[in-house]
């Protein structure tokens, strides 16, 4: 626990960062987490001493202490890495309000650790995948169903979180689609005849009321699909087609991304698709291309 003047300043910054970066509810949970965490150790690691004038005269080696104190309770570098960017942001934040010198916490380097790159699906593999689900089920409408799904994910490089927010009222899907993504962030996708003809047919067998404004996508019982529901079948699916365990709903967007630049589209166009908010994080797909040019080049150059 952490005392309760440490826990308004904590939670009236997350105020701050929901009402003008207009942060979305799950990053405001990882934030309260990560910072509570902290203030927590610091708390502890001052000899138990409360309130907002030691966490202001924290040291470099306070913060040494605390990133060391999570490397050894076993939090990976990346993790780590996101929430000192969480306490930073916090700490500049309570600075300002509370008019201290945070200099020791904002020079404190984050832990380098390696980006992971998009692991995409080849193209037969991603076609494989939506024929392949529709023979998971038992019913037919919920066979149309998990086809439409994942074929939104594969033809619109949709989040599993985005497909499933799609309402009746988006039924039948328009030519283009407003998708509202993380941070609030509106993006215009364009709608494939594919994936259109796919919701359609999964509209048509749907026995559930369709026309009531809801979730486009149900479960069994009528309720909103639970995303499990499609990791599951495409868990079942990956088995059957030896693919690896990365072919995830989220594979399907990377697949998406990746095959569009391929094709020669335009890195600007495919993060406005994506919805991405910098460049940089579109960028990691033009590293998945040239290892995938790579591997041809050696496989099929001659003097490779």
């Amino acid at each position: 626990m952490i005392a309760p003047q440490l826990t308004d300043a904590l939670n009236g910054w997350l105020a701050h960062c929901a009402a003008l970066n207009d942060a979305a509810d799950h990053t405001l949970t990882a934030y309260r987490a990560d910072v509570q965490g902290f203030l927590a150790f610091m708390q502890n690691h001052n000899g138990g001493g409360v309130g907002l004038g030691p966490i202001a005269r924290i040291t470099t080696g306070d913060m040494r202490a605390w990133m060391a104190h999570e490397r050894g309770r076993g939090v990976g570098a990346r993790s780590l890495a996101r929430s000192l960017s969480a306490v930073k942001t916090f700490y500049r934040w309570l600075a300002e309000r509370e008019g201290f010198e945070p200099t020791a916490v904002l020079t404190i380097r984050s832990p380098k650790f390696t980006k992971k790159l998009p692991r995409p699906l080849e193209e037969s593999a991603a076609r494989a995948m939506i024929d392949r689900v529709e023979c998971q089920a038992p019913e037919p409408w919920v066979a149309a169903r998990d086809t439409a799904v994942v074929t939104v994910l594969y033809g619109l490089g949709l989040r599993i979180s985005e497909a499933l927010s799609l309402t009746t009222a988006q039924s039948p899907l328009p030519d283009v689609l407003r998708i509202t993504g993380k941070g609030g962030k509106m993006r215009i996708v364009p709608v494939l005849p594919a994936a259109r003809d796919a919701v359609a047919a999964y509209v048509q067998l749907c026995p559930h009321d369709l026309t009531d404004g809801g979730p486009l996508f149900r479960g069994v019982r009528g309720g909103a699909l639970n995303p499990r529901a499609i990791q599951k079948v495409m868990e079942l699916s990956r088995l059957q087609l030896g693919l690896p365990a990365t072919a995830t709903p989220h594979a399907m967007r990377h697949s998406f991304a990746t095959h569009l630049l391929t094709a020669g589209g335009d890195l600007r166009c495919i993060q406005e698709l994506l919805g991405h908010a910098s460049l940089s994080t579109t960028q990691a797909y033009t590293s998945v291309d040239a290892a995938r040019l790579m591997e041809v080049y050696d496989a099929a150059h001659p003097r490779a």
